[in-house]
């Protein structure tokens, strides 16, 4: 518990600031339930991806096909007044079929020019779908893109209109002909997205949506101006002191060469998480207090964050998956033991 005289790092929000978290708020709740119409269940899933776009963050979803992860992303996009843009990797895909290239053209001085032709990555939300089906080479295309937010092709450098959100998927079932994303790459999304089966009665309900006429079409409920403002005030929102504390000691416990790791650690992890994943811990858990209209970041927002943050940036050794001890089960040790009383 907070006690009165805890100190808070940052300034408390201003009575303009408190209306705004509200107002994000009611438009979280519409926002739910206008997707709702079209999505059956995934109110977790719902919740983790609104926390990524308004935390200005990246997703990897992690799910079988047939889950409506494509439906979910571009109905999203249609609720927020988003431009959307899908590219489906391929083994045969090439860079330059992302970021664009140049093009000669005819003017209309009867010169012959290059032009840009802007790729699929110049878009607000972009699904880059089955990305581990893609080379190295390819992947990286998006990297420079979800850091910066910018892209740069044949020397010159085009800036992404904000905001940008990159929502990933990988089918974690068929792995023949696929290339695992590189570390760096991994630690670019804020969230590893996991999508399960949904039960019985949702998935009776998607039957009997699904297989009649046409998808309602969404109401827009925001725009990119509204969206960037209300990422604006995510990053206002105060966080004490014992918050920061305790996010840097759980990832600190993640490096198995850090003197924190538990005595169980060193065997299980090869390589722990980086300073991003503190960030991100902070920045999710803004967005995710913002979004239940609280208007002081709590220790159940960190530990809500922890395991989405945390899953794909700890790097289990041979000796954990022949236990079969995965990631998550680590991560999940490693919040039932950090102290929270202390922090």
């Amino acid at each position: 518990m907070m006690s009165d005289n805890t100190m808070i790092s940052e300034s408390q929000l201003s009575d303009h600031d408190v209306e705004a978290v509200d107002e994000l708020r009611t438009a979280y709740e519409q926002l739910k339930s206008e997707l709702g119409r079209v999505i059956v269940g995934q109110h977790e899933v719902i919740e983790k991806l609104a926390i990524c776009l308004f935390a200005r963050g990246h997703a990897l979803l992690m799910g079988v096909p047939g889950l409506a992860k494509t439906l979910l992303v571009s109905k999203l996009a249609e609720t927020l007044s988003l431009d959307f843009s899908r590219i489906q990797f391929t083994p045969d895909l090439m860079p330059m079929d992302i970021t664009g290239t140049d093009i000669l053209q005819d003017t209309d001085a009867g010169r012959r020019e290059f032009e840009f032709i802007h790729g699929p990555i110049f878009a607000n939300i972009v699904l880059a779908d089955e990305i581990n089906r893609a080379p190295p080479k390819t992947q990286a295309a998006l990297l420079e893109a979800m850091q910066e937010y910018k892209v740069t092709a044949l020397g010159k450098t085009f800036h992404l209109t904000a905001p940008f959100l990159v929502l990933a998927t990988q089918n974690p079932v068929e792995q023949e002909g696929t290339y695992p994303l590189p570390e760096a790459q991994l630690d670019r999304f804020m969230f590893l997205i996991e999508l399960d089966y949904p039960s019985e009665s949702e998935e009776i309900e998607i039957a009997r949506t699904t297989t009649g006429d046409d998808l309602p079409s969404l109401s827009h409920l925001m725009t990119g101006e509204q969206i960037i403002r209300h990422q604006h005030l995510v990053r206002r929102l105060p966080v004490p002191d014992h918050i920061f504390t305790y996010a840097a000691r759980l990832v600190r416990r993640t490096r198995p060469k850090d003197a924190s790791a538990p005595d169980w650690l060193p065997s299980l992890v090869s390589w722990g998480a980086g300073p991003r994943a503190v960030q991100n811990l902070i920045l999710a858990a803004k967005a995710r207090a913002a979004l239940s209209g609280s208007y002081m970041v709590r220790l159940e927002d960190v530990l809500a964050a922890a395991r989405p943050v945390l899953t794909h940036r700890i790097i289990t050794t041979f000796a954990a998956q022949a236990e079969g001890i995965d990631s998550q089960e680590i991560v999940r040790r490693l919040v039932e033991e950090t102290d929270q009383t202390e922090a």
